[in-house]
């Protein structure tokens, strides 16, 4: 028995279930979605986007790519950057999202596949929360759907007491939803999405039907092989993919840039200080991560080892923003070395035996040594290194 997937046909207010609001966020919101953040923006942009648009999608693809990218609209509206990177990476993952084919990104971590997911999936349905959050325990009842058991054990097998997943879900309203960490999930986990995106159905057999994925249903998932714990994708899955590789930033100006942008956004929600009058202590900090991570000074002179963790531009922003935690409720306000110190060894020594050797290695030969930069050796030796 099929079921016709219109979007009324799993209803997702039955059981607590209701799709998200997606009026205003509420103005004290720690984190609101990018589809409240960024109201105005989309607003703007759905009003001056004339372009054809895919069944079910709020903007163009044109739209949605300068929606990520930025750009400034005929009418004066400036759109902001969400994502600094390769214009071509954007297109084409915004490209794969109005075809049949599921979208992967992929990358090492802190290449903003998070924030592009999010960001993708609020332009294109406005709404970012049909999400499945991957771990080591995501049981298969989060990918396709689950049961409310005080009423399958009060009336048996019913919709109405099937709980859908948020996939389950995307397919019914035609949305999109979201895996994070695919690779984290148990394979045998992973492969319950075959079917939902080569046939586009999600087979009840508890009840012999099946729910249709309607126009506009697609996935996007991130994964990278960097963490422990990853289970690699069987071929059978990776082949329902067009796969997309966020790359890290090309150069320190844009990972600057990048860190800067982000830093600015969560400041503005914790009352922190301005980022500007940080700047330099910013971009000291990308220096130091880049140079560890890619093994080699930046004028190229000097070869280094490089710790075992990623050091990735996601590690920078929060290295920044607790040391403007600590500029604003311990010191004076601005940005400075001793701010950021504690923040930058704890984010390279993860191995206490084997990152120490590394990080004293390079403070001594790189850190000491740099012109400009003995508040930060000084800094650097007083936590701890």
């Amino acid at each position: 028995m099929s079921v016709s997937a219109e979007p009324t046909s799993v209803d997702p207010r039955r059981n607590g279930s209701a799709p998200a609001d997606t009026g205003p966020a509420r103005t004290d919101t720690l984190r609101p979605h990018a589809e409240h953040a960024f109201a105005d923006e989309l607003a703007a942009l759905a009003a001056q986007d004339d372009r054809p648009r895919p069944a079910r999608w709020r903007l163009s693809p044109w739209a949605v790519a300068t929606y990520l990218l930025g750009g400034t609209l005929p009418d004066g509206t400036v759109i902001t950057p969400k994502y600094v990177g390769p214009r071509r990476v954007v297109e084409v993952a915004v490209t794969t999202l109005a075809t049949d084919r599921a979208l992967l990104l992929l990358g090492v971590p802190g290449t903003a596949k998070t924030w592009v997911s999010e960001h993708l999936a609020a332009a294109v349905s406005g709404d970012s929360t049909l999400l499945v959050q991957g771990t080591a325990g995501t049981p298969e009842e989060a990918i396709r759907y689950g049961w409310n058991y005080a009423r399958l054990l009060a009336h048996g097998p019913s919709r109405d007491a099937l709980v859908p997943s948020p996939v389950m879900r995307a397919m019914a309203e035609g949305r999109t939803a979201r895996v994070e960490e695919l690779t984290r999930i148990p394979a045998d986990v992973q492969d319950s999405l075959i079917t939902i995106l080569s046939e586009k159905t999600l087979p009840i057999p508890e009840l012999g039907q099946e729910v249709q994925a309607v126009r506009g249903f697609n996935l996007i998932a991130t994964a990278n092989d960097r963490d422990r714990g990853v289970n690699e994708l069987s071929s059978a899955l990776r082949r329902r993919f067009n796969t997309v590789v966020l790359p890290l930033p090309e150069t320190p100006e844009a990972e600057v840039d990048i860190v800067t942008r982000r830093v600015e956004q969560i400041g503005r929600s914790l009352d922190l200080p301005a980022v500007p009058d940080g700047v330099d202590e910013i971009r000291r900090v990308v220096t130091v991560f880049r140079e560890l991570r890619d093994g080699v000074t930046a004028d190229g002179r000097t070869k280094l080892k490089s710790p075992s963790g990623t050091l990735s531009t996601a590690e920078a922003i929060s290295v920044v923003t607790g040391g403007l935690a600590l500029a604003a409720h311990f010191g004076d306000g601005v940005l400075r070395a001793g701010d950021v110190a504690a923040g930058v060894l704890g984010a390279v020594v993860r191995d206490p035996a084997a990152d120490r050797v590394v990080w004293q290695e390079y403070l001594e030969t790189v850190v000491r040594e740099r012109d400009g930069w003995a508040d930060f050796y000084r800094a650097c030796r007083e936590a701890g290194a």
